[in-house]
């Protein structure tokens, strides 16, 4: 895996099938997999509208909102995951009937999705300045917003800008510090 920043701009957007919104992808595997196909994948999407959620029967959901002024996603058995701040997170199970009620316009979430029975994902967010252990099978560093500097094992810093990801090795790398100001998702997926 490369350890050179995803910029924003190289992003293509898709949109949902339902006509709510747009995804783009970020990062999945295996490389080239599908919606229906892949072990994880890393998204960000913007929803336009409320409304259904695609399910994913399967898959384990984390969901970050990134920007708006949030929204409530109501499961089909009443359970209510309310996103009202940038950095809350909802985690859920992707064959969940999920519809979305944006409080006041337009957001913006991060995703990322596994397949349970292959392994699972953490998320975290973190100011900088902080320092993380680059331990998991794969992990990825998002730019939320901010001027972020990442420094792998003391090499030189790489500036990650917002909306960036900075894919991380553990092979490459032990020790990842984050400098400069904003928050960042450290994004940690174990496979079994």
């Amino acid at each position: 895996m490369s350890t050179a920043p995803i910029l924003w701009e190289s992003l293509r957007a898709a949109p949902w099938k339902n006509g709510g919104g747009v995804t783009r992808e970020i990062a999945a595997f295996p490389a080239g997999s599908g919606t229906s196909n892949f072990t994880w994948r890393v998204s960000v999407a913007d929803i336009d509208a409320g409304g259904p959620f695609s399910t994913f029967p399967g898959i384990d959901r984390n969901l970050v909102l990134l920007s708006g002024k949030g929204m409530e996603l109501v499961q089909d058995d009443g359970k209510v995951y309310r996103l009202a701040q940038p950095l809350e997170i909802a985690r859920f199970a992707g064959e969940a009937a999920i519809s979305a009620r944006l409080f006041d316009g337009p957001t913006r979430d991060l995703n990322v999705m596994v397949r349970r029975d292959q392994g699972s994902a953490t998320v975290q967010a973190l100011s900088a300045p902080a320092n993380v252990e680059v331990t998991g099978t794969t992990m990825l560093l998002y730019c939320v917003h901010g001027d972020i500097l990442v420094t792998l094992d003391g090499a030189d810093p790489i500036a990650l800008p917002p909306g960036a990801t900075l894919p991380l090795d553990a092979a490459v790398a032990k020790r990842c510090g984050i400098a400069g100001s904003g928050y960042v998702l450290f994004i940690t997926i174990t496979l079994r």
